[in-house]
């Protein structure tokens, strides 16, 4: 859309706020409101100033001037504001050369799709992210010097069946892993997840469906798929609208990768493939359909998977998701249909399907740079015809200590991704997607919450070491 065209919806629909918005580097929307009067074209054109020295991993307080460069392409009424207010996703330009800055998020997102383009190998790359996410009733914690601890409470959580409910409690709620797929009422949330597809719809996400997932209390909504920015953009609103939605209930949503001890972590599996003009690159006849290209794509992502996860499964808190007999794929192989394994084929009824599923993302992290570097990833493999090796049919859960010791598997921690993509980074700067002061950046960031996690005594520490 033209600004002309945006000067009109907001005529149109009685605007009376522009929301600008953009996604700091460790992928949490960020946003600044303009009054209505003050948007024109030179403001939709031109972008805004604002200070990048206080978003965390970006300025120095000397270079803190930056613009936020709204992109037209994508005005959304926003469905939760008592005034209306027009919500608009932003690029970051630097204040001085007004040229893409570099650690923006979004502008990687753009630059890999465009790398895409330039290789040859194809014109659009999709992404199908499929977001987990838990709700509760009430959640406290706190980290003082003498006192660390946290407390979560969810009406269908397992361990309030004895508990005493003003107005009695009625005792369906799932078991642990046992949310996959009563109805209501062992199903609570129903109307709720409407509610969540309504918001998305009313924001212009094409959405598919929604479910209870395994755990008492998490979920799972469905989207179509779409293009590499646009699908970080969705996602972005996936979180916004749970969140929000959530908060209206008089409960909370979060996304973080393992909030409970003992059932299934959320994770954010990703389909993806590639299309050069009308034509599906990773449908063939390979292994499960796959062609050539598919299969290389999948090795590069094999290969590079422990750099990957830095992006991928960005917080402490996602390395306790990643542990076997949680459908968590830790193992570093391919297979059709078999769930075990970090890249999963699956089944279809068009050939023009074709596809790959990533499943060790989670949904904690920044979608540009999680979807961004995959692309990369798989990239490389086709480039240089990465063999992903031979496929695996069988329950990777089932195979022996031994057996799996033999085995790549993604990273055990925060700590091992920070050093893989410290060590593995140049597939990502190919083409300047990424650059090594973003991903330098990035690290420098990520090691203040390794540090934050490692130096804090842990209540289990205590059970374990106290009486030693």
């Amino acid at each position: 859309m033209s600004s002309k065209n945006i000067l009109k919806l907001m005529k149109d629909k009685q605007v009376e706020f522009v929301d600008l918005r953009f996604t700091d580097p460790r992928g949490k929307l960020q946003h600044v409101t303009m009054d209505a009067t003050v948007v024109d074209d030179d403001l939709l054109n031109d972008g805004v100033f604002f200070d990048g020295s206080s978003i965390a991993g970006w300025k120095a307080i000397n270079q803190s001037d930056m613009l936020l460069k709204p992109d037209l392409s994508r005005p959304i009424i926003d469905p939760f504001n008592s005034h209306t207010t027009l919500n608009i996703f932003c690029d970051i330009l630097d204040a001085v050369k007004k040229d893409p800055y570099e650690r923006d998020p979004r502008g990687t997102a753009k630059k890999a799709e465009a790398y895409l383009k330039k290789s040859g190998i194809g014109d659009k790359s999709y992404f199908g992210p499929e977001p987990e996410f838990f709700v509760f009733d009430d959640v406290r914690f706190k980290n003082d010097m003498n006192e660390t601890s946290f407390s979560i409470d969810s009406s269908e959580g397992p361990y309030n069946t004895g508990k005493k409910y003003e107005n009695g409690n009625m005792g369906h709620r799932p078991g642990v892993k046992g949310g996959y797929f009563p109805v209501p009422p062992v199903d609570s949330a129903q109307d709720m997840r409407g509610e969540y597809l309504k918001a998305l719809r009313d924001m212009g996400v094409k959405v598919e469906k929604h479910h209870h997932e395994v755990a008492p209390s998490q979920h799972e909504l469905g989207m179509y798929f779409g293009t590499l920015t646009d699908m970080a953009d969705n996602l972005q609103l996936y979180k916004y609208a749970v969140q929000m939605v959530t908060h209206s209930f008089g409960k909370t949503a979060t996304f973080m990768p393992k909030p409970v001890k003992g059932d299934n972590g959320s994770g954010m599996h990703c389909h993806q493939s590639i299309w050069k003009g009308n034509t599906p690159v990773f449908m063939g006849k390979e292994y499960s359909g796959l062609s050539k290209t598919a299969l290389y794509y999948i090795g590069g992502i094999l290969k590079h998977a422990k750099a990957i996860n830095a992006f991928s499964n960005a917080t402490t808190n996602s390395y306790k998701r990643l542990i076997p007999g949680f459908e968590a794929p830790v193992i570093l192989a391919y297979s059709a249909r078999n769930r075990s394994a970090s890249c999963r084929i699956p089944i279809i009824n068009n050939p023009k399907a074709a596809r790959m599923e990533i499943r060790f993302p989670d949904a904690a992290g920044n979608p540009y740079l999680t979807f961004a570097s995959m692309l990369m990833a798989g990239i490389d493999g086709i480039k240089n015809k990465i063999d992903p090796g031979k496929s695996f049919d069988k329950d990777l859960y089932t195979l022996s200590e031994s057996e799996v010791k033999k085995l790549p598997t993604v990273c055990g921690s925060l700590r091992e991704a920070m050093e893989n993509l410290d060590k593995d980074r140049k597939f990502l700067t190919q083409g300047g997607v990424f650059t090594d002061d973003q991903i330098d950046a990035y690290i420098d960031l990520k090691f203040q919450e390794i540090y934050k996690f490692e130096h804090t005594p842990h209540p289990i520490e205590f059970e374990m070491y106290y009486s030693g």
